[in-house]
């Protein structure tokens, strides 16, 4: 789509939705707010959707329970509200990152493992990155900075929410990288591949997949479906396939840890690099689960008869 149709485009939305982009206007107000103010914010945020209107608590609670079914009645309820105030804490740190200074992104941000993960995207014409909804995934895109190659950021687009979708796309895209809808991901990677231009691939890929995926496994004592593409692009392409660990190291500081998930993942069947992606993850989330994303209706599909569960 040309420059002139995007303008007049977004033009016409405006006057169809205003109330979509009065809502991004209040957005991009919270995300001038110094972190003393934004963290006052969230407290009352947190009390607000904790006691008054109950976000999703029957969610969270649910899927907090077959996760963790040694716990008690009291311990979930703790973790519920531990999650609800990190929820609050990094809805508002994502919505930040639109107004996030390189000064303020040195002071709390840190990375490690990057220099394994250019050596090897270099030696090997790109890598693989799966994320997941842990901790504060939005500001690791500034993983660019660090990177002597490009950042491709796979992702979902809003497509009932123009304004939204174009807020997050700006604030994802400030540091270099360039993010791509999931359903142009395959096609783009390999334009890059073919270019050898080494690209490194980030990928959130925990998302809940259609139930006729050809992808189901256990994850956190649940049969729960899983996109294909992220370890068909990596057989594909043989690329090494990275692990991205968000550890937070307080309010609004994390380090981003990086490490080898797969070396040759064409050498392996697709089957144990999702296997491998889901042990590391329950492995990070059973250490600190308040900060994995419970809300999210991660389990909400049923596995059709005939489809074989990957053990």
């Amino acid at each position: 789509m040309s420059k002139k149709k995007k303008q007049n485009r977004k033009s016409s939305d405006l006057f169809k939705h205003p109330g979509k982009w009065a809502v991004v206007l209040l957005l991009k107000a919270i995300a001038m707010l110094p972190f003393g103010f934004l963290y006052l914010f969230s407290d009352v945020f947190y009390f607000f959707i904790k006691g008054v209107i109950k976000y999703r608590n029957e969610v969270i609670t649910d899927n907090l329970k077959h996760a963790f079914p040694e716990k008690s009645k009291k311990e979930i309820f703790l973790l519920r509200n531990r999650f609800y105030r990190y929820f609050c804490d990094v809805s508002l740190e994502s919505i930040k990152l639109y107004h996030l200074s390189e000064e303020q992104l040195k002071q709390r941000v840190q990375f490690s493992g990057t220099e394994k993960l250019n050596e090897l995207a270099e030696k090997r014409n790109g890598a693989i990155l799966l994320a997941f909804h842990y901790n504060n995934w939005e500001w690791s895109s500034a993983l660019q900075q660090e990177l002597r190659c490009r950042l491709l950021m796979v992702y979902n687009k809003m497509r009932d929410n123009e304004a939204m979708d174009g807020f997050l796309q700006n604030a994802r895209e400030k540091w270099g990288g360039e993010a791509v809808q999931m359903g142009r991901a395959a096609k783009v990677t390999f334009q890059y591949f073919a270019k050898k231009g080494p690209v490194v691939v980030g990928l959130i890929a925990d998302q809940s997949a259609l139930a006729s995926s050809q992808m189901w496994a256990m994850f956190m004592n649940r049969e729960a479906a899983f996109f294909p593409g992220p370890v068909k692009i990596a057989r594909k392409t043989n690329q090494p396939v990275f692990f991205q660990h968000a550890i937070r190291l307080g309010r609004g500081k994390y380090e981003y840890k990086y490490t080898l998930l797969v070396d040759e993942p064409a050498k392996i069947d697709e089957n144990e690099i999702l296997i491998r992606y889901i042990e590391k993850m329950e492995e990070v989330i059973k250490t600190n689960p308040e900060y994995y994303l419970w809300s999210h209706k991660r389990w909400k599909h049923k596995r059709p008869e005939g489809k074989a569960l990957i053990q």
